[in-house]
């Protein structure tokens, strides 16, 4: 025997397909018993979905940016397990009561959130009071997040290294709202500190000949060192070969330039000629810089005073190689140790104050506040919680009638992938899907057997997205690429929509009635359209053709030959009478066998119609019952099980028609309308003449009395419907 069913499940049909009804919490705690076979969907996107991201963030447990099937049952047996009573998934709602919430660790998250915002002792707590999290957070110094403020420090010294730290890099946000420092930041800054720190302890008497001064005088001669460098390499080479002083004291050709500018002391030119004169042995002059660059003449100044006297013990007029090797000499081991510095942005502070730091307790002080932030971990946790037990109270069931079944979108209570409502063309489109790429959302969607619009839309703040909007009601006459419509989002705002893009299914049976005589009618409009341009082509050659004749009609023209008396042609005329009996003939049998159907003439007319309009019709049904809403959402990253029908009936409710409402008074005079002709005259005249004519030839006698006969009233002339055919009078002679 089989074993009976842990659970006993209700289903319900809709989109042809057996959708599970979600009655109560009983079947969401057994939720994982039901056959994923059974599921309208195996997965969604995360995103382009009518629901709290938050929500969908909580049950992305891999943050792939897709709910999946195990991630959503886990979801349920989270919440089901989480509240007193899990019928409240169901039901709805934006809040709880304390005694509602089953586990104590977030009955405490949720009273410490009370607490925190003023409320203690209150029984109810809903979204609301978890919108600002640094509102809960506002009045606490710690709060499990591991960041901590400079508010957050007890003494003033503490607090003015947590500012130093911000100073120097990037600030970590508390849940508060408030900038902190956590582990890494501090970590990092006193790395920092202690490497400057440490380096500076690293200089001795070598490094630092001068003591503090050494770093000016070294800072006065790398100024310039490049540039004496190459003044004495000059004087070094002119010292072998005399011909090289003028060579290497600047061309005449770098000298005419100069000629012929606006000289200034910043020009690059100037400052790329020779610091001084070139001459053999020659000394660099450092009095009043006289002899020297004027480009460089400010440097050089600097350097005379900073580095020349406390190197080299005393002023000097001149700078000779022997003196300029000897300062480079003494402030080697201080170049060599500054190369050594440690970079970082701690630097900026100063060194007397990383010292004042270094020396100090505040790294460790501001660690024991770190723990102390983090011991609350656990206790901040509850909140986040909290909020999540609140997202899935309010959403959670939506989101299974979004997903388990359908039964959101088959009753009619707005989808979470219908994204608003598009107005146009004097209908309005309820099934409207955001897509990121209509092309390749196209290439998949086509196969969903809707006729589809892709319509680009825009709001004036520049803000843009692409819907597609399923037309299921009226015609697509008027629907073409470029026309303009209103849609309208979930939150209420408008957008501007221009159809981009249309992939075309028929829209009802309705609309393939009358496609056959539209499109009839659409073909002799272009005939008719074709011949009238012929025509107008024509009379407008004859008119050129005539003005050209009057232009020239002072000229002599050649005698004209009279024209020829035209002949009759027997022939045309036989053929003529030939054609026109012919066609008398056909429309004589064609109203003889309609009027010989008696009582059974209406049903004539419905078999030409159906005739007619059949075969489109026919296709129209094939086709709508192959609607399918899987495609739809397949190409927007959903993973549908199995199919999703759109029938007829369902598909005229997605699309609002334009209709007068209800009670409404309507006057049908238009001032403007244009005169009408007696159709109706019209029609009944030709009636009468086909009555006559059916009278005539004998094909109503059956239905007549006998006095109103054809054969008693024209006597012998027509005997019977049965007799032999109307004698043609001979052809006159």
């Amino acid at each position: 025997m089989k074993t009976p069913p842990k659970h006993r499940w209700k289903f319900h049909r809709a989109g042809g397909v057996d959708q599970v009804t979600l009655r109560d919490g009983a079947d969401l705690a057994h939720l994982d018993e039901l056959d994923p076979k059974l599921w309208v969907a195996l997965a969604m996107p995360t995103r382009g979905v009518h629901l709290e991201p938050k929500l969908l963030d909580a049950i992305d447990a891999d943050k792939d940016g897709r709910v999946r099937l195990p991630e959503v049952l886990s979801a349920v047996r989270w919440a089901t397990a989480s509240l007193t009573n899990p019928d409240d998934l169901l039901k709805g709602g934006d809040r709880l009561t304390i005694q509602a919430i089953k586990d104590p660790t977030l009955q405490a998250g949720a009273a410490r959130i009370l607490q925190n915002l003023g409320r203690s002792g209150a029984q109810e707590i809903t979204i609301e009071d978890l919108a600002d999290t640094a509102k809960i957070f506002a009045e606490t110094k710690f709060n499990g997040d591991g960041v901590v403020p400079a508010e957050s420090a007890e003494d003033e010294a503490t607090r003015q290294v947590i500012a130093d730290i911000l100073a120097t890099r990037d600030a970590v946000i508390d849940r508060s709202g408030k900038p902190g420092v956590n582990a890494a930041l501090t970590d990092a800054f006193f790395a920092e500190v202690e490497a400057l720190t440490a380096w500076e302890k690293s200089a001795g008497a070598q490094a630092l000949p001068l003591g503090a001064e050494t770093a000016v005088a070294a800072d006065a001669t790398r100024a310039v060192r490049a540039k004496i460098d190459d003044f004495f390499t000059r004087c070094r080479i002119a010292a072998v070969d005399a011909r090289a002083a003028a060579a290497l004291s600047g061309s005449d050709a770098d000298l005419a330039a100069l000629a012929m500018k606006d000289l200034d002391a910043a020009l690059q030119e100037v400052a790329r000629l020779p610091l001084a004169r070139i001459e053999a042995g020659g000394a660099l002059p450092l009095g009043a810089s006289a002899g020297v660059n004027p480009a460089w003449s400010e440097a050089v100044r600097t350097f005379a005073a900073a580095a020349v006297p406390p190197l080299l013990g005393g002023a000097r007029a001149t700078l000779s190689f022997e003196d300029w090797t000897t300062i480079k000499s003494k402030l080697a081991g201080y170049e060599a140790w500054r190369a050594n510095k440690p970079t970082g942005a701690a630097e900026k502070l100063g060194l007397e104050r990383l010292r004042a730091i270094a020396a100090g307790d505040a790294k460790a002080k501001i660690a024991g506040l770190i723990q102390k932030d983090l011991a609350l971990e656990a206790e901040s946790a509850q909140v986040a919680g909290v909020e999540k037990l609140l997202l899935f109270q309010r959403d959670l069931g939506r989101l299974l009638n979004n997903f388990v079944n359908f039964s959101d979108f088959y009753g009619r209570r707005g989808a979470v992938f219908q994204t608003g409502t598009l107005f146009l063309d004097g209908r309005g489109c309820n099934l409207c899907l955001e897509v990121s790429d209509a092309a390749k959302h196209g290439a998949l969607a086509a196969m969903a057997g809707a006729y589809l619009a892709y319509c680009d839309c825009t709001r004036p703040g520049g803000e843009k997205k692409t819907i597609v909007a399923a037309f299921t009601d009226g015609d697509s006459d008027n629907l073409l690429v470029g026309r303009n419509g209103i849609f309208f989002d979930r939150l209420g705002r408008d957008w501007d929509a221009t159809i981009t893009k249309i992939v075309a299914n028929p829209i009802s049976i309705r609309e393939a009635f009358w496609a056959p005589y539209k499109k009839l009618v659409r073909l002799i409009e272009e005939q008719v359209g074709k011949r009238a341009a012929k025509a107008d082509a024509e009379a407008n050659q004859k008119i050129a053709t005539t003005a050209a004749q009057v232009a020239e009609s002072d000229k002599e023209k050649p005698a004209a030959k009279a024209p020829e008396p035209s002949k009759i042609d027997v022939g045309t005329v036989a053929a003529i009478g030939v054609a026109v009996g012919g066609i008398g003939a056909m429309l004589t049998g064609i109203l003889a066998a309609f009027f010989g159907l008696g009582l059974w003439m209406p049903l004539g007319v419905l078999a030409v119609l159906l005739l007619i309009s059949g075969p489109s019709m026919l296709l129209a049904f094939i086709k709508l019952r192959q609607r399918n809403l899987g495609p739809l959402l397949d190409a927007n990253g959903w993973a549908i099980n199995g199919r999703a029908r759109i029938n007829v009936p369902f598909g005229g409710a997605l699309t609002d028609v334009a209709r007068l409402p209800p009670g409404a008074e309507r006057s049908l005079k238009d001032p403007y309308a244009e005169k009408s002709r007696p159709w109706g005259l019209y029609t009944c005249f030709l009636v009468l003449v086909a009555v006559g004519f059916a009278w005539y030839v004998g094909r109503l006698d059956r239905y007549l009395p006998p006095r109103v006969q054809v054969q008693n009233v024209l006597g012998r002339q027509i005997k019977s419907a049965s007799a032999a055919p109307i004698p043609v009078p001979p052809p006159l002679k």
